[in-house]
């Protein structure tokens, strides 16, 4: 069996897509931006409609969908960690790094989140600098702000 191609269009974010492998987990997501859909999607799929409602501003913590997720090292200690960080609450890179085990490791655990394509199932998002926001990649901060905005966070 391929993997899948879930797109959804979240409106005023754009278009997103989620990967799924052959036992419906998760591998790869990309957060909507403007763009156009291209063809070979699964239409009306579940999980689209639930990414479109949460871009739209419903609670979803996404926490019944399958990831397929490392199992063992620093990535792996993150990704447990960073679950446990509820919605609407932030923690630093530093804080995120203690959590998984590995405290003064803030700068691995930035790189972990910069290489996490998993979002918003895992919520990097939710992870700042100890002295604002913090970066996000080629989205932008005031993408990252927005994700945070859903959650009632204000950075």
């Amino acid at each position: 069996m391929k993997p899948t191609l879930v797109e959804y269009d979240a409106p005023g974010w754009g278009v997103g897509e989620v990967w799924l492998d052959e036992d419906g987990r998760v591998f790869h997501s990309e957060l909507p931006r403007p763009r156009r859909t291209r063809p070979g999607t699964v239409p009306g799929h579940v999980l689209a409609g639930r990414l479109i409602a949460y871009f739209d501003g419903a609670p979803d913590d996404f926490g019944d969908v399958p990831l397929r997720l490392d199992e063992d090292g620093f990535y792996a200690a993150c990704t447990r960690a960073l679950l446990t960080v509820p919605r609407g609450e932030v923690v630093t890179y530093g804080e995120l790094a203690a959590l998984a085990g590995y405290p003064g490791a803030a700068r691995a655990a930035g790189t972990f989140c910069a290489r996490c394509d998993l979002a918003p199932f895992l919520p990097v998002h939710r992870v700042v600098a100890a002295d604002g926001i913090g970066s996000w990649g080629d989205l932008g901060v005031d993408y990252k702000r927005r994700l945070l905005e859903l959650e009632d966070v204000a950075l």
